[in-house]
């Protein structure tokens, strides 16, 4: 959107405000639904088309602006600028606080608003910068393969529907005002959780009623008609033979008729092309009849470029206009509702300033959601805490120094991020020693340097320069800094940069440094497409990858002194891209030596798991036990595994704190490690409430959000979507740590609980029996008797309690009577089926911490 748009938006709204304008469109006062219906009328079908695309152009005729339907805010707005950096959404759900988690994306609304109002004053508003937020995502996480759980509230549907509103409330804002403060959605709809690879063209068939109903839709239920979210994202697969995005049974059936969805369906990015592009479900022979199929089965906005074949479909009688009205009015109202045709002096979110923007009390709430989110796993006699004596201790791992693991994926610009090495060392002193020891997966040890090179705006990193072509020619389309090394990939049809095309572009990198020592230096970078590295003036290397991806070295000899400057072109051809580069000190270690680098310290604090550069979005990966995004292996890697071995065996007391987006076989290592603390991607304040948790300055509470397996043996096969021995509401092994697990510095008694059916609450008394202020999650569980085929017990509510030492509180928990419904298969529906239900009142989901009472619910 250009200026001139925006100054024409101006001009007609002064225009109402004063009376003259009497189109009801452009009367503020009409509702949102009032002024659509007026304003689609007046648009021509090209127009409508237009506005389908989730970057709209403007019309400028009709004082329509552009508008951009694609922002991110996973766990704070992403690729976005500077930003409040949150902990990854799976460990956030591990707080099992809704309270906490509503005022963290109050927060990160407060900044996305900020954000936009400063973007409209500049005159342009593009992808990432819109009030359009895809987020949350409801997914059941039911198998640790997939690289993209991270994003979910874990696997359990009730958990995923109470986080997932609380997520809704604090971006959609409270009700009662005349505009929305932001839209949310519900993604991904429906039954969607990997594999990666086969997203695109997998079917997933022959799924029982049960497993849909009673696993995979209760959380977009929920949210639907009790959260009111406005939009919901269709998925890329097939469910039963037909895309989602193109589903009857999906979007019009369930979605629309029986839940009453009002709002926006939004299709996942380049899902609609899927239907059509050889290689993928190929059920359309063409753009104009996919997006006939789409809009028909009823997704209002497609994210990609199909729907600009939607006049043609019309002309060959594929839809109609009509048809496609009812999107577009839908598409407007949602614009009218979010006050983007009026003036900011209307919509009081404009009012929001951009100091809140990675403030203080934003870093704050960063801050304690880090802390609540820390799951202690194993704590042998009572290693943990630590004791203050930085001489003693030794930092180590693949993870301890690495700012960008602790982002997560999906993530924002942190003004700062505090590593664990940075936590334990503002704790202790700088005396605190590190020694990383090996890689994620092989045992080398890799320094970038990147950030100590500059770039030619002054700046710490490397500038690039963004065309959307392939010559480099003209006017950039995007010009940035980037201080850490460039991770691209356009799996989900991610751009590499705001205004960057998905296909065809080109971007040049260039940086200087100057060697502060000879040595060589290692050159690394993945990449498909054309790639030249210039180093000085030469180039090292002009190689065309065409559609492959490749993992390369190139190694660097550099004189102590000298200035080296440093240029990195990429050239995108046709579809996919991927792009990584970093300039490294690289060398391969021994265990021998890392012994040796240890020293005489009694404890070694290992910083290890694995990195979201590894499993996420259809990440292009050449690691051992990684495929394309997703694991392969839930086992530590090898190399970390005998590592900690070793240490252990020198006698050494090994702390494992495990870094991950989703649950690690840690079988081995509740022998080799002392103690073990799963911190899953912890934000940009994870490093200090890491520390804090080591050292007994902060008590951990955190519960699993999935369970933590004992080795891959105990899995199911990872395209089976039917849920037997799937998550512990159907596994019938002993896992290693169970769903709802997690330790404490104090110890807890949960008393005999109560149930009132008049009232709907559980009661039950809770205390803390130790020495230390501390929280207990207390979680109610219920299981139909009665039900054979039905879930060993299922997750209906919880309470967080803060006790302190040697105190007890009588806890009340919800549990309303619809909290018995389950699936029945007499009726073929979900309904509370009246009969025997015992309810579970404890710790965790094993039996073992547990109080058991039955009641008969009528």
């Amino acid at each position: 959107m250009k200026k001139r748009n925006l100054f024409v938006v101006a001009a007609v709204f002064c225009s109402v405000v004063s009376g003259a304008q009497t189109l009801p469109y452009q009367n503020p006062n009409l509702s949102a639904k009032e002024r659509a219906a007026d304003l689609c009328s007046r648009l021509t079908l090209e127009e409508k088309a237009k506005l389908m695309l989730d970057l709209s152009e403007a019309i400028p005729r009709l004082g329509i602006p552009g508008f951009a339907w694609w922002s991110e805010a996973l766990h704070g707005v992403g690729r976005n600028g500077y930003c409040t950096v949150f902990p990854s959404c799976i460990g956030m759900a591990a707080s099992f606080d809704d309270v906490l988690l509503e005022r963290i994306y109050t927060a990160v609304s407060d900044e996305a608003r900020a954000k936009n109002t400063a973007q409209r004053k500049k005159g342009s508003v593009g992808r990432y910068q819109g009030l359009s937020f895809w987020t949350p995502n409801v997914n059941i996480f039911r198998d640790p393969r997939w690289g993209r759980g991270q994003e979910t509230y874990g696997e359990d549907p009730y958990m995923n529907a109470r986080m997932g509103l609380a997520v809704v409330r604090g971006l959609q804002g409270p009700a009662g005002h005349k505009y929305m403060k932001l839209y949310a959605c519900a993604k991904h709809f429906a039954v969607h959780s990997g594999p990666e690879k086969t997203r695109h063209h997998f079917d997933i068939e022959n799924l029982s009623p049960r497993d849909l109903w009673e696993t995979y839709l209760p959380a977009f239920k929920a949210l639907v008609q009790k959260g009111g979210v406005k939009e919901v994202m269709c998925a890329y697969q097939r469910f039963e033979g037909e895309p989602c995005c193109g589903s009857n049974r999906l979007l019009r059936q369930i979605l629309r008729d029986e839940w009453g969805f009002k709002g926006l369906v939004v299709s996942d990015c380049g899902a609609i092309s899927d239907f059509w592009t050889p290689g993928c479900h190929e059920v359309s022979p063409d753009a104009a009849s996919a997006s006939a199929k789409a809009v028909i089965s009823g997704t209002d906005l497609e994210c990609g470029n199909s729907y600009k074949a939607l006049p043609d479909a019309v002309k060959a009688g594929a839809i109609t206009e009509q048809q496609i009205n009812t999107s577009v009015e839908r598409l407007l109202e949602a614009r009218f509702e979010l006050g983007d045709f009026d003036p900011d002096s209307l919509v009081e979110w404009t009012r929001i300033p951009e100091s809140v923007i990675a403030s203080k009390a934003h870093k704050k709430l960063a801050l304690d959601m880090a802390r609540e989110q820390m799951v202690l796993l194993h704590n042998k006699n009572n290693t943990l805490p630590l004791a203050k004596n930085a001489s003693d201790i030794v930092v180590m791992g693949p993870n301890a120094a690495d700012s960008t693991m602790m982002w997560g994926i999906y993530y924002g610009q942190p003004t700062h991020t505090i590593t664990v090495l940075e936590g334990m060392r503002n704790k202790l002193g700088s005396g605190v020693r590190y020694v990383k020891g090996c890689d994620i997966t092989s045992m080398t040890e890799s320094e970038s340097i990147f950030g100590r090179m500059t770039g030619l705006d002054g700046k710490a990193g490397m500038t690039a320069k963004f065309w959307n072509n392939t010559d480099m020619d003209g006017q950039p389309v995007y010009e940035g800094n980037y201080s850490s090394h460039p991770q691209f990939d356009t799996g989900g049809n991610t751009v590499f940069a705001p205004g960057v095309e998905l296909k065809d572009f080109s971007v040049r990198f260039n940086g200087n440094f100057t060697v502060d020592k000879t040595e060589t230096l290692c050159v690394r970078y993945l990449n498909d497409g054309r790639i030249r590295l210039i180093v000085n003036g030469d180039t090292l290397v002009n190689r065309n990858n065409k559609n492959e991806v490749r993992l390369n070295e190139r190694r660097i000899k550099v004189k102590a002194g000298a200035n080296y400057s440093v240029q990195l072109d990429y050239i995108q051809f046709g579809n996919g891209a991927s792009l990584s580069f970093d300039v490294s000190r690289m060398q391969t270690l021994t265990v021998p030596g890392v012994l040796k680098s240890v020293g005489d310290a009694s404890t070694v604090v290992f910083v290890g798991g694995i990195s979201p550069n590894l499993e996420r979005e259809e990440a292009k990966v050449t690691e051992p036990g990684f495929d394309n995004g997703d694991r392969t292996s839930i086992e530590l890697p090898l190399v970390q595994r005998e590592l900690i071995k070793a240490l252990h065996d020198a006698g050494k007391k090994v702390v494992l704190v495990n870094c991950s987006g989703s649950a690690v076989a840690l079988t081995p290592e509740l022998e080799t490690c002392d103690a073990i603390l799963q911190a899953w991607y912890p934000g940009e304040q994870g490093g200090t409430a890491v520390a804090d948790v080591l050292f007994g300055d902060y008590n951990p509470g955190g519960k699993l959000p999935v369970t933590f397996y004992k080795n891959d043996s105990q899995l199911p096969p990872f395209d089976d979507y039917n849920m037997a021995n799937r998550t512990y509401r159907y596994f019938k092994g002993e896992p290693l740590f169970p769903f709802g697990y997690g330790l404490s510095y104090t110890t807890f008694a949960v008393g005999e609980p109560s149930y009132d059916a008049s009232t709907g609450k559980i009661k039950v008394k809770v205390g803390n029996t130790g020495r230390r202020d501390g929280v207990e999650i207390v979680q109610a569980y219920m299981r139909n008797t009665a039900d054979a085929e039905g879930p060993l017990k299922t997750l209906r509510g919880f309470a967080r309690v803060e006790l302190k030492a040697g105190e007890t509180k009588t806890v009340e928990i919800d549990f309303p009577r619809e909290a018995f419904e389950g699936w029945d298969a007499q009726s073929n529906a979900m309904r509370v089926v009246p009969g025997r239900y015992d309810i579970m009142v404890g710790t965790s989901s094993a039996d073992k911490d547990l109080k058991r009472i039955s009641v008969d619910v009528k």
